[in-house]
């Protein structure tokens, strides 16, 4: 078994570290503070109390999983025995390149580097490391102990062996990776969200519907229909001629803007950030906010047991 260090532990580091640990790996996990690492610590517990409300976990599980998570304020430390080190920082080059120079002087060139980022690349990660070979992004989506996807994403000069060995833990945390097998923009997940915000984004600017039906029009169609096939495989069943000729009729209507739209821009301005300011597109009072997230979690929790045959 890989040896995990943790590097981070806000909103990824510490559900990344639940992910390993729930896995059965033992996982060291840093963060620049006590006062950080207790909240993060805090953070774990509510979530695997969640998960035994939900009899994804039994008592002696909640305490073996916890207990598999320990917390220091050194990196050193973190990494001494660490054979895969997972980067979950906040997303600034300047940042990840510093750790990952200094981690490439205190890991053994087999250690391999992996970062969570979401956008960076991983070739400029890698930039100011002597073994650019071990570097690699695994990206986990928020949150990463009850979503499955893990984009594992190679950059210029990261090893076949690296990848490999990536692709091995990621199937052992029961994850679901996929391989980018190319450096690109935003990697294979967010170019594809984006793309489907960029065109509802435009359909509310052009009046074609409302927020809420431009919602319930993903909601209750491609919605329903995604957790079992993807865009291509849907294609597929769909018909390659019944989808060419209506590829061919509307991609030249469809939003090709450069930028965030203006409605987007104007709310930015305005201080209005979605839930974490009580307005966005949407009223974000308190009874608003817990409603949608355990809805959410609800139904990533309900996937969960699905996955597992629960």
């Amino acid at each position: 078994m890989e040896r995990i260090a943790v590097i981070g532990c806000g909103t990824m580091g510490h559900s990344i570290a639940l992910c390993a640990a729930w896995a059965g790996y033992d996982v060291m996990m840093y963060g620049i503070s006590d006062e950080e690492l207790e909240r993060a610590f805090d953070s774990i517990e509510n979530k695997l109390h969640v998960l035994r409300a939900n009899d994804l976990l039994t008592s002696d599980d909640l305490l073996t999983i916890r207990n598999r998570v320990k917390t220091v304020t050194s990196i050193e430390k973190a990494v001494k025995n660490a054979t895969f080190v997972i980067e979950a920082v906040p997303e600034r080059l300047d940042l990840k390149q510093q750790i990952f120079k200094l981690l490439d002087s205190l890991c053994d060139p087999a250690v391999i580097l992996a970062s969570n980022t979401s956008a960076i690349s991983p070739t400029d990660i890698a930039a100011e490391t002597k073994y650019p070979e071990r570097t690699v992004i695994t990206h986990f989506w928020h949150p990463a102990h009850l979503i499955p996807l893990v984009e594992v994403v190679r950059g210029a000069k990261t090893s076949e062996d690296t990848v490999e060995r990536s692709m091995v833990l990621m199937n052992e945390l029961n994850k679901k990776p996929i391989e980018v097998k190319k450096e690109a923009p935003g990697f294979v997940g967010n170019r594809l969200q984006f793309a489907l915000l960029r065109e509802a984004q435009h359909i509310l600017e052009e009046g074609i519907a409302s927020k809420e039906d431009i919602d319930a029009a993903v909601l209750y169609s491609i919605g329903r229909r995604l957790p079992v096939t993807g865009p291509l495989l849907s294609a597929d069943m769909g018909g390659l001629d019944v989808f060419t000729e209506i590829s061919n009729y509307l991609y030249k209507d469809l939003s090709t803007v450069k930028q965030s739209a203006s409605s987007m821009d104007e709310l930015v301005e305005a201080g209005k950030l979605g839930s974490k300011t009580g307005e966005g597109y949407y009223e974000w009072s308190h009874d608003f906010t817990e409603e949608m997230n355990t809805a959410r979690e609800n139904e990533l929790i309900r996937y969960v047991k699905q996955d597992r045959g629960l």
